[in-house]
């Protein structure tokens, strides 16, 4: 079974209704045992964490697995991504 956490009912409902949608959809040959809990608690990284990619950008997983995801996203769902808050 796997788990996943939501902060709040939005995301709850949201998390929710994509299960629904994949199961209407079979894409999985078995149902889906994701079990949803809400989040109790969380903490934040520590501040040498923060901005790991655009501090650390010749690092090779960076380079190599996350800048290409990152350029991907980008590419099919700039209009849904947010801008940066700084």
């Amino acid at each position: 079974m796997k788990l996943a956490t939501y902060a709040d009912d939005a995301e709850r409902s949201t998390a929710e209704a994509y299960i629904r949608q994949l199961e209407a959809a079979k894409v999985f040959d078995a149902p889906i045992v994701t079990e949803l809990n809400k989040l109790d608690r969380f903490y934040p990284a520590e501040d040498y964490h923060q901005d790991y990619a655009a501090k650390h950008s010749n690092e090779p997983y960076i380079q190599f697995v996350a800048a290409p995801k990152v350029a991907k996203l980008r590419k099919y769902f700039a209009d849904r991504l947010k801008t940066a808050a700084r």
